[in-house]
């Protein structure tokens, strides 16, 4: 009796032991393939999976996340045969664990393979420049290539990044050359195109200077005729009233004429620069005598026989002798 109690408890020990063994618990983020006496049948996903023991066995344990394969630094010939250290990462995300499980041996080896081989392809074909100044062409054509190559083994190749291109130090020595080359090329441009522009602005400025004076030349000259046109009109007008005087028979606006033609003549005279020192005695009468006289001499060629006489001219006065003395 105690046998046959032992050996149950012995059977049902070994039940859950079978039973524990069936039981496949899969992680999230992981897929499991199931092989039946070695050939694939099935995959458990995330969670509770209870297949029979001996009969079922995990096969693959198969990551679904997405990762990340670090590619080591190479050194790659470009079309223009200068050598290049470059280094990139790659993502991708197994979207099928059997492909990816049974499809491929390794797939982190074959992926790291793949990218390296294609890298040397898509940089090998470009310049130097290029390959500097395209990192975004050469990722998507990685991406492209890679993500078509893997997609037999169940793979999605999200990105692929160049994180790094190290040309010699003598072709950096070179570009550096270049560039400031290149930027003191520029600079003398632009100060060659301000330089032209600034002596444009000054010819303009020059040119509306020179436009502005001929304009105020021109008006000054306009305002000087007028004035002499004026001061002739004037003095036209004032001779025709004095002519029109001596013909009516007044002598009186002659004598005025004459004598502030005389008082002219005298103060240009004072004036001189021939002469530092003059003296020229004057006395009013002679003058008056002098216009008298002149008075008379006009009368006389006008005919004006029945013209009242004329006042009695002022006794002659001897004058004085002028003394001058001339400027040196």
């Amino acid at each position: 009796m105690e046998l046959t109690v032992g050996a149950f408890f012995v059977g049902v020990l070994l039940v859950l032991m079978y039973l524990f063994s069936s039981i496949k618990i899969v992680r999230q983020g992981y897929e499991y393939t199931i092989e039946h006496f070695g050939r694939f049948t099935t995959v458990a996903k995330p969670g509770f999976n209870l297949y029979p023991a001996f009969f079922y066995r995990v096969g693959r344990r198969v990551n679904m996340m997405e990762q990340v394969i670090d590619i080591p630094g190479q050194e790659i010939i470009t079309k223009d045969n200068a050598m290049i250290s470059t280094d990139g990462v790659v993502f991708f995300q197994v979207l099928d664990a059997a492909k990816a499980a049974y499809e491929v041996s390794d797939l982190y080896v074959a992926l790291l393979n793949l990218v390296t081989t294609n890298l040397r392809t898509v940089m090998g074909a470009m310049d130097l420049d290029e390959t500097l100044s395209k990192r975004d062409e050469i990722n998507a054509r990685l991406l492209s290539v890679v993500d078509h190559a893997t997609t037999p083994w169940g793979v999605k190749i999200t990105r692929v990044e160049i994180k790094d291109i190290r040309p010699p130090a003598d072709i950096v020595n070179a570009m550096a050359r270049q560039m400031k080359a290149e930027r003191e090329k520029r600079a003398n441009i632009l100060e060659a195109e301000g330089s032209r522009a600034s002596e444009i602005l000054r010819a303009e400025g020059q040119k509306q200077a020179r436009i502005l004076e001929a304009e105020g030349r021109k008006e000054s000259a306009f305002r000087d005729a007028e004035a002499r046109e004026r001061a002739a009109e004037a003095e036209a007008k004032a001779t025709e009233l004095v002519s029109q005087a001596v013909e009516s028979g007044s002598a009186q606006s002659l004598n005025y004429f004459i004598a502030q033609k005389y008082v002219e003549a005298v103060g240009k005279f004072a004036t001189s620069t021939n002469a530092k020192t003059i003296l020229f005695p004057v006395e009013a009468t002679q003058l008056i005598g002098t216009l008298g006289g002149i008075g008379e001499l006009a009368k006389d060629a006008l005919g004006r026989l029945d013209a009242p006489a004329a006042p009695p001219a002022a006794p002659r006065v001897r004058h004085a002798p002028i003394v001058e003395k001339e400027g040196e």
